[in-house]
């Protein structure tokens, strides 16, 4: 398939700008593939597709403050610095952007904090706007981490028009995120309050937990238009014996799999066997899912509205078909549904 399949019309108002009063109150449109019915829902109607013993697999990567803003040497340019990976714990290495990028070069010294308490050298250059800087910080881990979490802002991405606020700190992360490493939330999963999920495990509803520290690279613009000549950056993985042993158990007695997010799907369809049963693994993927492809372990899906041309939508599309993906999106316009990381939700059964 072609990228420009992929385009359509987003009006800009309907690109959320903050999160539901309460989780759960999300709305939530429900489309069944047998049959092409779409109905609107709210996200807590979830309980009514699922029964005792369908398993809901999650991410439980954990978002960490990753955009930070510093000062030039010399000149006291102001620069933006978005942390993507720590390379290299004891020399304090990290893989960073910088924006603007045209004034940020090797040798250069950057600065953080009103005074200056924190400062990092441009060590390499990795691609047009990526660099290596290695932060000069003398003390232990702990505290090198206690400043990042004090200079560093919530990384909301580009498309909400504000500054991040408090509130962003905890709802701008899933309620079981738990190992940090990544620089985007696992959207689909900010749907679900501890109430929401407690009241799942009540009705039967086991929940599996994996790992995938999404990257930015989940959100770069996609610039050729053969879709398998796209290749995706690779973002850490890890699912254990305990996720494999819920979710195999659950398809060897024929029940429900639902995927939270696109993000999980990726890490499951990492991992299986030549019998289509999760096996346990870690690692680093590159895995672009787009149409067609046959999906090996998830029957359901829950996700956000993306935007257009986007890996996110791509992979949504080769789940849900296609043309009734792209029917789904032209109603949720209609209907007004709210689009993006702090939008709603989209459940494909």
């Amino acid at each position: 398939m072609k990228l420009s399949q992929f385009k359509f019309d987003l009006p800009l108002n309907l690109i959320a700008q903050n999160p539901t009063k309460k989780r759960e109150d999300s709305r939530m449109m429900v489309v069944d593939r047998k049959s092409g019915h779409m109905e609107n829902k709210h996200f807590r109607d979830i309980l009514e597709y699922f029964d005792d013993k369908d398993v809901f697999v999650v991410n439980n990567t954990k978002v960490f403050p990753a955009r930070m803003y510093g000062r030039k040497e010399k000149t006291g340019a102001k620069i933006e610095v978005f942390l993507l990976r720590e390379l290299n714990k004891p020399n304090r290495l990290w893989d960073v952007i910088v924006d603007p990028a045209r004034k940020i070069r090797v040798g250069n010294k950057l600065y953080f904090g009103e005074n200056e308490e924190l400062v990092a050298e441009v060590i390499d250059n990795t691609t047009s706007r990526g660099r290596t800087i290695r932060f000069l910080w003398e003390e232990d881990d702990e505290s090198f981490k206690k400043m990042l979490e004090h200079l560093g802002e919530t990384p909301l991405p580009k498309y909400i028009k504000r500054k991040p606020d408090d509130e962003d700190k905890e709802r701008y992360q899933t309620v079981y995120a738990k190992y940090e490493g990544a620089v985007a939330a696992p959207t689909a999963g900010l749907h679900f309050s501890r109430e929401l999920i407690k009241r799942c495990e009540i009705q039967g509803i086991r929940f599996a937990e994996v790992t995938l520290h999404t990257g930015l690279g989940t959100f770069r613009p996609i610039e050729v238009e053969d879709l398998s000549k796209h290749k995706m950056d690779a973002e850490y993985y890890a699912i254990d014996k305990q996720a494999c042993d819920i979710v195999n158990k659950a398809k060897e007695t024929g029940h429900r799999i639902c995927s939270v997010g696109t993000t999980t799907m990726r890490a499951m369809e990492s991992s299986f066997t030549a019998q289509k049963l999760l096996k346990p693994s870690e690692g680093w993927t590159n895995h672009f899912i787009h149409p067609p492809y046959n999906f090996n372990v998830a029957d359901s899906l829950v996700t956000n509205f993306h935007l257009p041309k986007t890996s996110l939508l791509i992979m949504t599309c080769a789940f849900a078909g296609y043309d009734l993906a792209m029917e789904a999106y032209k109603k949720a316009i209609k209907d007004k549904y709210r689009f993006f990381s702090y939008g709603d939700a989209l459940l494909i059964l």
